[in-house]
């Protein structure tokens, strides 16, 4: 496995935001997680990249246990990752914020990593925006960015956190389309996303948490038809 995650355990004084948590992705796997809001999955990668230290368990990465190794260092291992809310720097181009994904996450200097930011910004439709300020980017381009700026890491495995998260639906089949070019790359993708339909299309295997804990795992149609899994998405876009 690439990635292997092993009763892990996490708790904000008595909210418990994982608990017992067992978790693996293979190289060029994509696996989905979905749950309500509150479910613990966005604490889970943070866990996994660093942001967060567990209260328990063991994280490896290509065999490698992560524990105590920061965030800087997990990226230059192989772990890329985006955030619900894009944060590129929005003073920069975009072609500059994936210079500085690509220097710093990869140890390379400029000239090393110009051809292949170029290749990422037209793989992900933003060579035309290349010397757009961010800021002034929409909401699709945005999460096109954070995805290209993930990319310029050079990561084996990449956390998408909502990132279809208010698209329209023609821009979430756009995305769907952008995320499934990735995969081609060989790149392994675990995905948290509450536009199901959007996850669905690209998942291997489904991972349901709640309050912490996995209660489901699967193929995507078999876990989608789990009594408990309808019964926590009462009122969440499937």
């Amino acid at each position: 496995m690439l990635l292997e995650v092993t009763d892990l355990r996490k708790s904000f004084g008595s909210i418990i935001v994982a608990e017992d948590l067992d978790l693996a992705v293979a190289p060029g796997e994509a696996v989905g997680i979905i749950g309500p809001n509150g479910a613990g999955k966005t604490t889970v990668f943070n866990l996994i990249a660093g942001g967060l230290a567990p209260n328990g368990g063991t994280i490896r990465f290509d065999g490698r246990d992560l524990a105590g190794a920061p965030p800087q260092a997990r990226c230059r291992a192989g772990i890329g990752r985006t955030y619900q809310i894009p944060q590129p720097f929005e003073k920069l181009t975009v072609f500059e914020n994936l210079l500085v994904g690509a220097v710093h996450g990869r140890r390379r200097t400029e000239h090393e990593v110009v051809q292949s930011c170029g290749e990422i910004l037209e793989r992900l439709g933003l060579l035309k925006r290349a010397n757009t300020l961010a800021g002034s980017l929409t909401l699709l381009e945005r999460k096109r960015l954070e995805m290209a700026r993930a990319l310029a890491t050079a990561p084996r495995l990449l956390l998408l956190d909502e990132i279809a998260g208010g698209l329209t639906e023609g821009e979430c089949r756009e995305l769907v389309a952008t995320i499934r070019e990735i995969r081609r790359t060989g790149v392994a993708i675990l995905w948290i996303e509450h536009v199901v339909h959007a996850l669905l299309a690209v998942i291997d295997r489904l991972v349901v948490l709640n309050f912490g804990r996995k209660i489901a795992e699967g193929s995507p149609k078999e876990v989608m038809q789990l009594p408990e899994v309808h019964q926590i998405y009462i009122g969440i876009e499937a």
